[in-house]
């Protein structure tokens, strides 16, 4: 029971700072974990970009968004109705729910289909219709219930209203036809992409560590590397943990050549075949390529006491930091973040 109740405190504390007005306008890259089979192939994960400010009209229309919305993410994805690229309200892209309220303490892969399904029929019937009256397959999931499948980090910079009103105006007049490319036109090149309509040339791709593939993790990389030559900026980190329960864990998340040099079942037959490019590919990951996510991330606790870890274990807490919770206004208690 005390367990439940500490998993309760977290969701209900994460969700009211995910629904709460904001203060200032804010970009957030999504850097969001690999699961599944094709996680365990390309473990470079998921790139998405959450605006504050900025909220779904539609999937494919943007506006500003009004008193107390939260705001929406927004992606590439892959094969959905021939759209390149689609914006979900915050929540629902999260939980695969309207309302705060109705997200699970835990979920099984039964409940996560259940609400995925209901908010596809309520909302996303014309990018993703039946298919003989049952829900159809598909990339559309990745659409809602983000955090059933994977843990997600948020790397946070500050923008403005002329930048929100600049990005809605290109973005609604822009086409918006799908030719999506794992290599060279994937989910984190568009969110290069959009970094750049609002920080020109702050994000780029890496040559050396990626082979000039833009992924996740390179674009997480690049935009903290430009926070820090522009201290005047306020950024910073978070973590929304994987929702508790049966479905599989999500996985670490690499770069290219990371998960080369990390990989046995890569590494040693390279080694083997060709050992001056295996230490070249080890030197370029040293040189360039350690990034790490941000570590302790639980996203609330009593310090002091045994908290709730996102894996489902527990550890005592030491000097926690403390930061403004994600789309909370400068008035709303900090969430606490176990180191």
């Amino acid at each position: 029971m005390r367990t439940r109740r500490i998993a309760l405190t977290m969701l209900a504390a994460m969700v009211f700072a995910l629904a709460a007005p904001c203060a200032r306008a804010d970009a957030a890259l999504l850097m969001e974990e690999p699961y599944g089979g094709f996680g365990g192939f390309n473990p470079t994960g998921h790139a998405a970009i959450y605006l504050n400010h900025v909220c779904a009209e539609s999937p494919t229309r943007l506006r500003a968004c009004r008193p107390g919305e939260p705001g929406a993410v927004i992606s590439r994805y892959h094969k959905i109705n021939g759209y390149d690229w689609l914006a979900i309200p915050l929540v629902p892209y999260l939980y695969s729910v309207e309302d705060v309220k109705d997200v699970p303490v835990s979920a099984d892969a039964e409940l996560v289909a259940q609400l995925r399904d209901g908010y596809r029929r309520r909302h996303l019937e014309a990018y993703a219709p039946d298919a003989g009256g049952e829900a159809p397959g598909g990339e559309w999931t990745q659409l809602v219930g983000a955090s059933y499948d994977r843990r997600i980090y948020g790397f946070q910079i500050e923008t403005s209203a002329e930048d929100d009103e600049r990005f809605i105006a290109k973005y609604n007049d822009r086409s918006n036809v799908g030719h999506f490319n794992l290599l060279f036109h994937n989910c984190a090149d568009f969110s290069r992409t959009l970094l750049n309509v609002y920080y020109p040339h702050s994000i780029h791709r890496n040559f050396f560590v990626d082979v000039g593939i833009t992924t996740p993790k390179q674009v997480a990389r690049s935009l903290t590397k430009y926070a820090k030559k522009h201290p005047e900026l306020e950024f910073s980190t978070f973590m929304v943990p994987q929702v508790p329960g049966s479905l599989p864990r999500s996985h670490p998340i690499h770069g290219v050549v990371e998960s080369v040099v990390k990989s046995k079942k890569y590494v040693v037959p390279l080694a083997v075949l060709n050992p001056e490019l295996t230490a070249g590919l080890v030197v370029a990951y040293l040189t360039d390529g350690r990034f790490h996510e941000p570590k302790g991330a639980v996203v609330e606790t009593v310090p002091g006491e045994h908290a709730a870890h996102p894996d489902g274990v527990t550890a005592p807490v030491k000097e926690p930091e403390i930061r403004r919770p994600l789309g909370a206004p400068a008035g709303v208690s900090p969430t606490i973040i176990p180191r």
